[in-house]
Parts: C-alpha cells; structure tokens; sequence
C-alpha cells in the first residue's frame, strides 16, 4: 500500500470529514521540486502556527510538535494542482490581511494566541458561508481555509504523536474486540 492509500484509509477510519478537492489531491500526490513561496521560513512558521492554533498544545502536543506544517507544505506541493495551489497561497496572505485589518496592523504570528482563536473562528465561518451560498457553482474553488483545516486534522492524526499521544493506540493490538464499552470524552482509537 503506498503512502496516499494509507492516508486516505486512515482518514477515512477515524472518520475524519475530507473534502472531494482534498481526497483528489490524494489520488495525484507526485514528489517534485518545490518551486513556489511556501518553502519561505516565514511560511512555514505561518503554517506552523495556524496550524497550531487550529490544534493546540494541551495534555497531548498540538500541531507544531507534530509537525504539520511541513506536512502541509508536502501535500501542497506534491498533491495540489496549480489551481488549488494558488488558492491556499492567497489564503495565506489573506490571513495576515484580515489580521492587519482587525488587529491594528499587527501580522497573525503577532497576535496573541486568542486573538488567533477569534481570528480564525471569523474565517471559519466565512468558509462555512461560502460553502452554503445559494449561488454557489461546481467549478467555483474551493475555499482556502478548509485546506488549512482538512490538512492540519490529516497531518496531525496520520503522525506519530497526534496517532499515539491524542489517540487511544496499542502498538501490538493482541486480538479483535468487536464491542468495547465507551465512556462519554473517551479518545478515539488510532
């Protein structure tokens, strides 16, 4: 099984809700040189610290620590046509533009971590609005920020420590258990 099988199944397994655009990407994914801006440190540390406010660090290690930055910049650049590509490249920008606008000119790894939370939240419902628009085409693109959310859960949950350390893992599982009582707050199994 190569790697985007895996991934994919993965996703699929923990229930996590991809988008079609994002489970393409998965069926294209070549490795090739990366040609485009996000390889800039300033990006990646952008991309490190959404990601981290998407996901962060509590009793078990948020996205940072799990590397999901770099993860994202992978499956952009390997998985993503050129569209798509551009797509999240402008969202980039536009998250320090909406940030510069709502934060006295501040850029968003300025902000305060809940200033990021309510920064990001507002995007997020401007990605929840724009999925539901009546006048909505099947050609129009996708929204930027539900790359960056599909992506950040797909990076974190498929490594090491989101699969081990924010799952319920048993590295050896020793037999099948068909029915396993669940208590309300329990983790979901790796």
């Amino acid at each position: 099984m190569n790697r985007r099988d895996a991934i994919r199944n993965v996703a699929i397994l923990m229930g996590t809700a991809l988008s079609a655009s994002t489970l393409a990407a998965l069926e294209g994914c070549k490795s090739r040189p990366a040609t485009y801006t996000l390889q800039t440190p300033e990006t990646k540390e952008l991309l490190a610290e959404i990601a981290e406010t998407i996901i962060p660090a509590t009793t078990t290690p948020g996205a940072k620590a799990a590397g999901v930055g770099d993860f994202i910049v992978t499956m952009i650049n390997d998985c993503y046509d050129e569209k798509a590509q551009k797509v999240f490249e402008a969202g980039l920008n536009t998250v320090n533009e909406e940030s510069k606008k709502k934060f006295s000119g501040k850029t968003f790894i300025e902000l305060t971590p809940e200033q990021r939370t309510e920064l990001l939240t507002a995007i997020d419902q401007e990605r929840v609005d724009y999925n539901k628009r009546e006048n909505k085409k099947k050609e129009d693109p996708v929204h930027y920020f539900q790359y960056m959310k599909e992506l950040t859960l797909l990076g974190y949950f498929t490594s090491e420590p989101g699969a081990t350390q924010a799952l319920r893992y048993i590295a050896v599982p020793g037999r099948y258990e068909g029915c396993v009582p669940y208590k309300k707050g329990d983790r979901a199994w790796a």
